[in-house]
């Protein structure tokens, strides 16, 4: 097969979670395990770090993965969802997966999957790990997809779990109050493998207490070592964000800057950092010099798109992928310092989140342009557009995130601001946010 037709076959004969929802959500780690042994068990042949949250994950395992490049290793990441193209879940050193080898690894395996019938994320984590020790990386960074007990990822022992935040998504499958979802979150906790928590949240801290002690984990709130503000706003020209950062109460790497300019990547700093000197504690060099690297050139490193990215000024245009209530009030709430005469907001969402919760974080003064993304699991843009009308929003439904996107800019003036986002679907449609790629 080609490599499109190899995209189109596990497409089609995987479900998908991202596309379908639920039904693309295998509960265990048995097909993974199947698949592991069947290759030879590569987890088991690279060093790693999981990395689980409700938000954050994603970023907190970009920032990671690119200090620990700075600092000279050779690193694996893997993330989902992809924005783009299917390959970006996969990296070493900021290298996508090449089509190549995903083209060779899914003709050798085929048989194999038509046996075990895994989900596509359960295939996307046995392609990854079987990459990463193909590759011989150093130490790879791996994103839980969803949840963290039973995700395909946790076949893994770390060097070291970071938990990012606990809130509310994804409740049909991972539990309908904070403590559930915190109970899953923690499942990614092994015997004796250190564990950072990015935030004391007293509602959940008990949860990650008791798991650690279980499996005699070391365990870490990071925000009780470390502290992190922006100390401005983002540089307009280079878009890089100041930051004052503390270690123990005390100022730490002074003049620091942040290529991430979200107001949200301060709750994810503390847990980065503290993981930093877990990984030190096991030997790992990495110098003062490289995090202030790793930080600043985040997304030259690892190709990391779609957290508070700026894509177009006068008007102001700017992609978001805070998609769930506690992601995008912080964005809300940043977006509504940044000067505008008028707000324009493309919003999109799937349709098994809570969506009128979600509509009543926007702001009622703003025109709205709402789309459906090109997956099955899009809501409907015209059943949104009424959800809106009943929360008091003013604006109509397009039949596409591109011509949602292009009535916006065509709409606003000089001095307005466009947003776009609402999911990550919506986003990874926005042709602008690959200019440079």
């Amino acid at each position: 097969m080609t490599y499109a037709e190899t995209l189109a076959y596990l497409y089609e004969q995987l479900p998908m979670f991202q596309r379908v929802g639920a039904a693309g959500f295998k509960k265990g780690l048995g097909n993974t395990l199947v698949l592991a042994e069947a290759q030879g068990h590569p987890e088991q042949k690279f060093r790693s770090v999981h990395v689980a949250g409700t938000n954050g994950k994603g970023s907190s395992s970009h920032l990671l993965a690119a200090v620990l490049q700075a600092a000279g290793y050779k690193v694996g990441l893997y993330t989902s969802p992809h924005l783009r193209e299917f390959t970006e879940r996969i990296r070493v050193n900021g290298r996508e997966l090449s089509p190549e080898y995903l083209v060779q690894w899914v003709a050798k395996w085929r048989h194999l999957f038509e046996q075990v019938q895994p989900s596509f994320f359960e295939m996307c984590v046995a392609l990854a790990f079987s990459y990463f020790a193909e590759q011989l990386v150093d130490v790879a960074v791996v994103e839980v997809g969803l949840g963290g007990r039973f995700d395909s990822t946790n076949i893994i022992t770390p060097l070291v779990s970071l938990i990012t935040n606990i809130s509310f998504d994804h409740q049909a499958l991972l539990g309908n109050t904070l403590v559930e979802i915190a109970g899953e979150k923690a499942g990614i906790i092994k015997s004796g493998v250190p564990v950072v928590v990015s935030q004391f949240q007293p509602e959940v801290a008990e949860v990650f207490r008791r798991e650690a002690a279980a499996k005699l984990a070391h365990l870490v709130f990071a925000d009780e070592i470390y502290g992190a503000q922006f100390s401005a706003e983002a540089d307009p020209e280079t878009g890089l964000r100041p930051l004052a950062l503390r270690q123990h109460g005390r100022p730490y790497l002074p003049n620091a800057e942040l290529g991430l300019p979200g107001d949200y990547q301060q709750l994810n700093l503390t847990g980065v950092l503290a993981t930093l000197d877990e990984l030190r504690a096991q030997g790992f060099r990495i110098t003062e010099a490289a995090v202030r690297a790793g930080l600043r050139q985040v997304t030259k490193l690892t190709g990391l798109r779609g957290r508070w990215s700026v894509i177009g000024r006068r008007p102001l245009v700017v992609c978001d992928t805070g998609h769930n209530a506690a992601g995008l009030r912080m964005v809300m709430s940043q977006l509504a310092r940044v000067p505008h005469k008028l707000l324009h907001l493309v919003i999109g969402t799937v349709n098994d989140k809570d969506v009128p919760a979600m509509l009543a974080l926007l702001p009622n003064e703003g025109v709205f342009y709402f789309c459906a993304a090109a997956i099955p699991r899009a809501l409907p843009a015209a059943e949104l557009a009424e959800l809106g009308r009943q929360a008091g929003l003013k604006g109509q439904a397009y039949e596409s995130v591109t011509a949602a996107v292009a009535a916006a800019r065509t709409a606003a003036g000089p001095d307005d601001a466009v947003f776009i986002g609402g999911s990550t679907f919506v986003v990874a449609e926005v042709a602008e946010l690959y200019a440079d790629a």
